[in-house]
């Protein structure tokens, strides 16, 4: 049996920027990324936060591409590696990071942790921990649209992995049958936790998954993201006339699948190659070949995001737990009928009443 080749890489892209401000835009939200990514993984080791936790580091270029891309109406939803996205769709350091220390200033009120940043003014309506979760859902999003004659587009995040499972065939099936305006963009880092895009994928060019359903599709270098950019704008340009788009961006996670994973899997040459090619480092010197960034604009970027990082973790750790009796406040948007608010441990149903208990004594239904 032959070996499956390589996932071909797309072409780097080598046009240069042409607004130095956005470059430079570009290049201050990959660091902050970076430095709230790499603070995220600390909080982690300290126990501050809990759960699971999943970081962008090495895909700060195509998050950033992407989320530029958008208009504020768009709606987005993401993978549950999704702080980057957060961050770059606006919402600010210190709401994102009391989130994962699960705290009530917190995007979601500190009970969704890492995997489940909501925002419903900025349109990030959430990140997945279930693998695909969010992909029919953001569908939905799209048909609700398209329903109503709106000019918003939809964009649906998600990893390599996600490309297997039957809800995002079912998803880009009716996407295309029924015109939605949604872009589909798979993040692909070569790895479905573990195992390689190769060793799971029978047609390992992702992006050609949309030939199935007669759908536009391209790969991206996600390394790049002036590229990405350019990319989603484009995407998003066809989602508006009507018309599904499959994005993907090929770009590989400096660490492990989480950040209790070792990536034992990966040889010390190959991470060794990773940190080579980072894109955070290519694209600094790429701004630095062409005179847009100094040695004293990256310093003062560098320190900038620091600052904001650690007021982010000063913000979480004065915030306050949640109280236990707002667990389930928001299990529904509105009020349902006989709707159980037990905790752990409580009955069912009430006991009757004891010799002395009064009714206030017993646990709630």
């Amino acid at each position: 049996m032959s070996a499956r080749p390589k996932t071909p890489r797309p072409p780097k892209s080598a046009a240069p920027c042409k607004d130095e401000d956005i470059a430079l835009a570009f290049y201050r939200q990959m660091v902050l990324i970076r430095r709230f990514e790499e603070r995220a993984a600390r909080g982690y080791a300290e126990a501050k936060i809990g759960g699971y936790c999943h970081l962008n580091l090495g895909e700060e270029a195509t998050v950033v591409g992407l989320m530029a891309a958008l208009q504020p109406d768009d709606y987005v939803y993401a993978s549950y590696r999704d702080h980057g996205y957060a961050l770059a769709r606006g919402i600010s350091p210190e709401r994102v990071m009391a989130e994962l220390y699960g705290r009530t200033d917190g995007v979601s009120k500190g009970w969704g942790g890492s995997m489940h940043l909501f925002d419903v003014d900025a349109r990030l309506m959430g990140g997945y921990g279930i693998v695909g979760g969010q992909v029919p859902l953001a569908t939905g999003a799209a048909l609700a649209v398209a329903h109503r004659g709106g000019a918003e587009a939809v964009l649906c995040q998600m990893g390599d992995g996600t490309t297997n499972i039957g809800a995002f065939h079912e998803s880009l099936n009716l996407a295309s049958l029924w015109d939605l305006p949604i872009v589909f963009v798979v993040s692909n880092n070569g790895l479905g936790m573990g195992t390689t895009v190769e060793g799971s994928s029978a047609e390992p060019d992702l992006f050609k998954r949309a030939s199935a359903y007669r759908m536009a599709s391209e790969r991206v270098d996600g390394n790049d993201p002036v590229a990405v950019h350019a990319a989603a704008l484009r995407a998003l340009t066809h989602a508006r006339s009507g018309k599904p788009f499959l994005l993907e961006t090929v770009t590989e996670r400096l660490k492990g699948h989480s950040v209790v994973d070792p990536a034992g899997y990966r040889t010390r040459e190959q991470k060794a190659q990773l940190l080579a090619g980072d894109a955070l480092s290519a694209y600094a010197a790429r701004l630095t070949e062409r005179a847009i960034l100094t040695d004293d604009a990256t310093r003062e970027i560098d320190e900038a995001a620091m600052a904001a990082v650690d007021a982010s973790v000063r913000f979480a750790d004065a915030s306050a737990h949640p109280a236990t009796s707002t667990l389930f406040d928001y299990t529904y948007a509105t009020a349902v009928p006989n709707d159980s608010r037990r905790l752990p441990g409580q009955p069912l149903f009430p006991a009757a009443a004891r010799p002395g208990e009064t009714m206030s004594e017993k646990a709630p239904a």
